[in-house]
C-alpha cells in the first residue's frame, strides 16, 4: 500500500481518521474503490464504513437516475 503525506492547514481541524474516512468515501463514490478496500484504506470494518457513508453523502449504492428509472420499470413489469 501507497503512502500519502498531506499538509494540512493547522486551522482545519480535521485528524488523519477524519481526512482517511473523507478520501476513502470519495474514492468509493467515484468506482475507485470497492465498499471493503474503502473501509480498509478508511480503517474501519466495512460495516462500519457503510453505516457512516451517509454522514460523507455519499450512497452505498452508485445508480443515475436511468438505472433507477429502468429498475422501478422493471420492477411493475414483474407484476404483470
Amino acid at each position: 500500500m501507497k503512502t500519502l503525506t498531506l499538509n494540512i492547514p493547522d486551522s482545519l481541524e480535521l485528524d488523519s481518521r477524519e481526512a482517511a474516512m473523507l478520501l476513502a468515501s470519495k474514492l468509493f463514490e467515484q468506482g475507485k474503490l470497492s465498499a471493503g478496500q474503502a473501509a480498509e484504506l478508511a480503517g474501519y470494518s466495512k460495516r462500519t464504513f457503510i453505516e457512516l457513508l451517509g454522514n460523507y453523502n455519499v450512497s452505498l449504492f452508485n445508480y443515475d437516475e436511468q438505472e433507477i428509472e429502468n429498475d422501478m420499470r422493471n420492477a411493475g413489469n414483474d407484476h404483470l
